[in-house]
């Protein structure tokens, strides 16, 4: 069976953490969307890891991790984080696979990313220009190059095709800037490309699940992004919610089992787009403090915000989330009163739904009031002893959720979590 983890907000929830914590638990750790925008944050011995492209139970020497169909790969990227991961002891060779149908992000995807980005003036997306729209939008036009490719005699000949094509639009966009030591930085890591595990990802991990092996799927970005459902056009290129898992490795339906979705104990955006809870005074400026908002991608500071359950709810729904593992719980030991999103004003009128189109009607967020606990939590281990006014403010979300919080995380650390049962 594949279990799922995945972020209920806009991203930055904390996932690489989570999913390093229950990776043990696991045979394979899968990626099935997303491209190197995904930052996952990591604490390995001390060490501080940031992953964008491999799985991130890359670190547990039996587990095996493999990047899914649904990716967008940068081999660029890529090489980078091989690098890192075997300077700190890690075969790369020996336990990260690669699917054949892996498509791959070009140098000219990144100046497409770029170009079109500069040409939105006021209204840009933010972007975070590594080129992976671009990369999705040749996937669905049925352009894209894939890891597989890289295996015919023919793929600089495809490569030059494309890149021609692709020089036209970036004519058209008026993009002057030189690439050449991109393109050639890009021909260098895809030998190394060459070198790694490229399987035909759907038979890889179906065999696995025949055999009984257990399947972790990590997601990246979230929810609230996803292309269909997300705050759209504010949104990434893929499919981030638990439905993207089959298209993104392969795999039936009927597999997935739990949906462990991660969610802040408030809530951060990076980038534009609306963010009802979003708070522009001092409150909003001492959570970007104490939570060290800042994306581990971009550094770009996030915006901060309190909990959204109305978004909350919704991406529980689109999800079928079973459990619900609350991140940054210790970020708010010190304020004194906290706030809680249960329903929206949509242009006057009190609502509990997400609108279809943010961008077009004016969002106030209704309050629920809760005092804080005043009270360190992060070198708490037990459930049982952690302050009674933080048990009320999650038993609060629980019920109007109807999902459980399972977990809290309460620090980085790799033992910093709480389970509740």
């Amino acid at each position: 069976m594949v279990d799922v983890i995945l972020g209920l907000q806009w991203g930055d929830e904390g996932k690489g953490k989570i999913v390093d914590y229950f990776a043990p638990r696991y045979d394979i750790i899968a990626r099935f969307q997303g491209g190197p925008n995904a930052g996952h944050t990591l604490y390995v011995n001390g060490s501080k890891v940031v992953l964008h492209q491999i799985p991130s139970g890359v670190f547990h020497e039996h587990t095996t991790n493999l990047i899914g169909n649904g990716v967008v790969l940068d081999p660029v990227t890529l090489r980078r984080e091989c690098e890192i991961v075997k300077n700190m002891g890690v075969d790369v060779k020996k336990n990260l696979f690669i699917s054949q149908r892996t498509n791959l992000i070009l140098p000219t995807h990144r100046a497409l990313d770029k170009a079109s980005e500069l040409s939105k003036g006021e209204g840009k997306i933010g972007s975070t220009l590594k080129g992976i729209g671009p990369a999705y939008m040749d996937k669905t036009g049925r352009n894209g190059l894939r890891v597989g490719d890289l295996l015919d005699k023919n793929f600089t000949t495809q490569y030059i095709k494309l890149r021609l094509k692709h020089q036209k639009m970036l004519d058209s966009y008026g993009f002057q800037e030189d690439i050449s030591a991109w393109e050639e930085e890009f021909f260098e890591a895809v030998e190394l490309l060459r070198e790694l595990n490229i399987v035909n990802g759907e038979y890889f991990i179906n065999d696995a699940i025949s055999k009984g092996k257990k399947v972790l799927a990590e997601g990246a970005q979230g929810s609230m992004l996803d292309i269909d459902f997300g705050t759209f056009p504010f949104v990434t290129s893929s499919n981030t919610i638990s439905a993207g898992v089959c298209n993104g490795l392969g795999v039936a339906p009927q597999k997935i089992k739990e949906v462990l979705g991660v969610t802040k104990a408030y809530c951060t955006r990076v980038g534009g787009g609306p963010f009802p809870t979003e708070l522009h005074d001092a409150t909003g400026e001492e959570l970007r403090k104490i939570g060290n908002e800042f994306g581990a991608t971009t550094g770009r500071p996030r915006r901060c915000g309190w909990i959204d359950l109305v978004a909350l709810k919704f991406a529980c729904m689109i999800n079928g989330v079973t459990q619900i593992i609350m991140t940054k719980s210790d970020v708010l030991d010190t304020f004194e009163e906290l706030q809680v999103c249960t329903s929206y004003n949509v242009n006057g009128e009190k609502s509990e739904v997400v609108p279809f189109q943010m961008t077009r009607v004016k969002i106030e967020p209704n309050w629920e009031s809760f005092p804080g606990w005043n009270t360190p939590v992060s070198e708490i281990k037990d459930f049982s002893v952690l302050p009674q006014k933080m048990k009320e403010y999650v038993s609060f979300i629980n019920g109007y959720l109807g999902v459980d919080v399972q977990y809290i995380s309460n620090g980085p650390g790799r033992d910093q979590i709480i389970s509740v049962q």
